[in-house]
């Protein structure tokens, strides 16, 4: 087996447990990490039982948790899980082959089905029909960005640009990672057959709140990447909240500026354009 899961979570035992009966049912049965995120229930036993790897962390990293079980993996590939989410019998093979096949893939959007009706998630759909289009000699459709619950990396991919970034912490993290991925000339492919089920735990951040984390995180991630005029448009709408969120976080913001290139800068205005 080429690929390792990794499932970064907190205080959501049951879910995991229902997730980690999934995993345990295929075959090849992938090698599990779960990274602990500091929870306060019985998650750490629950790992344990279900045969995973155990990373446990003393405090809540949200998004940049899965950083360390990349880290600790031992397989070229990594296949990201949430506690509420698990992959589909043939996925992992699916995507080993493309890996091997496409040098430069770093990663594979999976088609993501949601709750017991195995509804498609509505990105799927925007995924499908990118406006970027399909590169020469690659596998599906090029995105710039993912959710990470369906998500396939090239380990190498990942630690070259340093996975999810813990500045952000929670909320858009997958768009930062996309933008430094392309980056630094890794392929970022949609892939229509290889499926990951996605039922969505009821334990969640309010709606209200998760939107303020992404509004404060685009910002950020327009501080940190886009060009000067980007930045002032974004910063001039933003809530009010959200800029006053970022405004704290700035003198790490200067510290990891790294302005896309110009290539990857075109197909970000690209995809805004279409929205």
């Amino acid at each position: 087996m080429k690929t390792t899961v990794v499932i970064a979570t907190r205080n959501r035992a049951d879910e995991l447990a229902s997730t980690l009966r999934e995993l345990s049912a295929l075959r090849p049965q992938p090698p599990v990490i779960v990274v602990d995120n500091g929870s306060t229930d019985h998650t750490a036993a629950v790992a344990k039982a279900g045969g995973a790897q155990l990373i446990s962390l003393p405090e809540n990293l949200g998004a940049a948790a899965r950083n360390l079980g990349v880290e600790a993996a031992g397989t070229p590939y990594i296949a990201f899980s949430d506690d509420d989410s698990w992959w589909a019998p043939d996925a992992l093979a699916k995507a080993e082959l493309l890996f091997d096949r496409h040098a430069r893939l770093g990663l594979i959007a999976a088609k993501t089905l949601v709750g017991p009706e195995n509804r498609p998630d509505p990105v799927i759909e925007l995924m499908a029909g990118s406006p970027l289009g399909r590169d020469a000699g690659t596998p599906g459709p090029a995105v710039l960005g993912f959710l990470a619950c369906s998500a396939i990396v090239r380990k190498q991919a990942y630690v070259d640009c340093g996975g999810f970034d813990p500045l952000l912490h929670f909320g858009a993290e997958e768009k930062l990672l996309s933008y430094d991925l392309a980056a630094r000339g890794w392929q970022l492919c949609y892939i229509e057959d290889i499926v990951a089920h996605h039922h969505p735990s009821p334990v969640r951040l309010p709606a209200a709140h998760r939107q303020r984390l992404e509004a404060r995180n685009n910002l950020l991630i327009a501080w940190l990447r886009r060009a000067p005029k980007d930045i002032v448009t974004a910063t001039f709408s933003a809530p009010p909240r959200a800029l006053a969120g970022a405004v704290r976080r700035l003198p790490r913001v200067l510290r990891q500026r790294r302005r896309l290139p110009r290539t990857v800068e075109a197909r970000v205005r690209l995809l805004e354009g279409s929205a």
